[in-house]
């Protein structure tokens, strides 16, 4: 498959065999996110890969204070939702920026994002073309401190990547077209 057909070709996967997916597959992932361009070459990422048994655990955590913020009538969004498509999956990425925010400030703040959002499309591309399914989560953002404390990180988590076999081919999501988001400026 090359580069287009994999942007073309990717999808954000909500539903997961129950398949394993092997250290090596998500070896070779992690090898394409760390090959993302980034900002002064900062390579401004850490990855906690979950998998096994360890997944239940993560998921109690996540659910826990779900369950809190939902007693406290906060609107949780697709949440929920998210944490289901987590259950399914057979591994889960979460995304770290070791240096940041708090450590660079500044412009150098948006640009590690940035660098990181790459490293993350690498992942996603990377998981299309060897056909697994991939989920960019954020909504992982409602348990932000509690999953930071049991990964065992106190830097700045920016995301989640749900990794499996996908038990889904969802259509494409409709686009905007270019030239309502283009602006050319010429002579």
């Amino acid at each position: 498959m090359n580069t287009l057909e994999a942007i073309a070709s990717r999808r954000s996967i909500r539903r997961f065999k129950d398949k394993p997916v092997s250290r090596e597959l998500v070896e070779r992932l992690l090898g394409a996110a760390i090959q993302a361009p980034s900002g002064k070459n900062r390579q401004p990422w850490h990855f906690v890969v979950v998998q096994g048994e360890k997944r239940s655990e993560m998921l109690a955590v996540m659910r826990t204070r779900l369950a809190e913020l939902k007693k406290q009538g906060v609107d949780l969004g697709s949440a929920e939702w998210s944490a289901k498509c987590m259950e399914e999956a057979p591994v889960t990425v979460f995304v770290f920026r070791p240096n940041g925010p708090e450590e660079s400030g500044g412009p150098m703040d948006v640009v590690d994002v940035q660098s990181i959002g790459a490293a993350i499309q690498n992942m996603l591309l990377a998981a299309t073309d060897l056909g697994l399914g991939t989920l960019w989560i954020c909504d992982v953002f409602y348990a932000y401190d509690e999953l930071r404390s049991w990964l065992g990180r106190d830097d700045q988590m920016i995301a989640a990547v749900a990794i499996g076999y996908a038990d889904e081919s969802p259509d494409a999501r409709p686009r905007r077209p270019l030239k309502d988001v283009t602006t050319w400026l010429e002579r």
